[in-house]
């Protein structure tokens, strides 16, 4: 079986000083891999393809055989690295804490141990106010993208 870690080492050595960041890397039992990549302007195709090539370069298949998928984490895959909160400051999120509570509200003030989520305070349906709410990202158990459509 491929290791988790010569994938990652292969990727980050391909990406160093380039904008890009892991995001994930995983590896079944029967050597499907699958790494997910982004930037903060958001990852290309061709980036992409890069990647790939990359990691088929410093793997045998005459050794093992794999299958091998490289792309960006999608609008509704949860944030995995610190990296996806810094790309997406600004922008309306969904957090679940560690206790079950969701919460949504616009990322702000991200920092290496944290957050903070810009959230309206309702009471029986209605606003009452608008408050910044701290996050620690121990106190995180996944926060996503909310998709906004504007007409």
């Amino acid at each position: 079986m491929i290791e988790k870690q010569k994938i990652e080492g292969l990727v980050k050595e391909y990406i160093k000083g380039t904008g890009l960041f892991l995001v994930s890397v995983k590896v079944s039992n029967a050597n499907r891999i699958i790494v997910l990549a982004d930037k903060n302007e958001g990852i290309t195709i061709d980036e992409c393809a890069a990647i790939h090539r990359h990691i088929e370069n410093g793997l045998d298949r005459d050794k093992e055989d794999f299958e091998l998928q490289v792309s960006s984490p999608g609008l509704d895959v949860p944030f995995g690295v610190i990296e996806q909160y810094y790309k997406n400051e600004g922008k309306q999120v969904e957090v679940t804490d560690t206790e079950g509570s969701k919460l949504s509200g616009i990322l702000k003030n991200v920092t290496a141990g944290g957050f903070e989520l810009e959230t309206i305070i309702k009471s029986k349906g209605k606003a009452i106010e608008l408050k910044d709410i701290s996050f620690n990202f121990e106190q995180i158990k996944s926060t996503r993208i909310i998709l906004t459509i504007k007409l």
